[in-house]
């Protein structure tokens, strides 16, 4: 099945406040909840995309406060297969610098108190497979357009999700570098495991926006909009190229 056969949407993380979309977009009621906004129709070309935005149009919903659940629920319920999800990360491989962005492999939770599964009050409990929490086939589509427009990506890796919503602190990330993370970002999870609980494919564009605590020459949020701006270009050229030219 072609990108073009499939319904995709993209879950947009605080990076992108929008993507010069101006309809209201539509509100979807879920089991759960509502969604974190109304759910708009992004097209590329002659394909129409989904385009949901994690913390909400203002950018106000926290990540320890985002309704997983909902947001995933609302795009199965539209009949989505694919989602690409959009997050800012701070970088700990000391190969990788603020500005360019990266597809991980490989995810590490350390979050609480959130909603991790759609298996509440259901009748039954499905006990996924998790061993590759990103959709292989997706990332190496997502690999495949950026390596062919030149797009400086980084292929892996891995993410490390944090609760939120403050940054950590140098011993923090310390400890993090020892179970072997890549990168710190604090919305990958539980949006991947609710994926494929959901039956979705899914995986991550992660624009690299900072280094994390202790590891720049620099305070954190020195040249922060900068790198995010850089990055934020790449991802979108990325994603423009994969809806219009990515055929199979």
């Amino acid at each position: 099945m072609t990108v073009r056969e499939r319904q995709f949407a993209i879950i947009a993380g605080s990076g992108f406040r929008d993507f010069g979309v101006e309809a209201e977009g539509r509100l979807v009621d879920t089991p759960f909840g509502a969604p974190s906004g109304p759910i708009r129709t992004l097209v590329y070309a002659d394909h129409s995309v989904f385009l949901l935005p994690r913390h909400g149009d203002d950018l106000l919903i926290p990540p320890h406060r985002i309704n997983y659940r909902a947001n995933m629920q609302a795009l199965k319920m539209l009949g989505v297969e694919a989602v690409i999800g959009l997050n800012t990360v701070g970088v700990i491989n000391a190969s990788l610098h603020p500005g360019q962005i990266a597809i991980p492999d490989q995810l590490l939770d350390y979050t609480w108190g959130r909603e991790h599964s759609i298996y509440e009050g259901v009748e039954h409990i499905d006990h996924i497979d998790f061993t590759q929490p990103l959709t292989e086939t997706l990332r190496q589509d997502l690999l495949k357009i950026a390596d062919d427009a030149g797009v400086d990506i980084h292929d892996g890796g891995i993410y490390a999700t944090t609760q939120g919503p403050r940054l950590e602190t140098a011993a923090e990330v310390d400890r993090l570098e020892r179970d072997g993370a890549d990168f710190i970002g604090m919305t990958a999870m539980p949006e991947a495991a609710l994926a494929r609980e959901l039956d979705l494919d899914y995986a991550c564009l992660s624009l690299i926006v900072n280094y994390a605590a202790g590891r720049g020459a620099k305070p954190i949020h020195d040249d922060l909009e900068a790198a995010t701006m850089m990055a934020k270009m790449q991802a979108m050229k990325v994603l423009r190229l994969f809806f219009e030219v990515m055929e199979e």
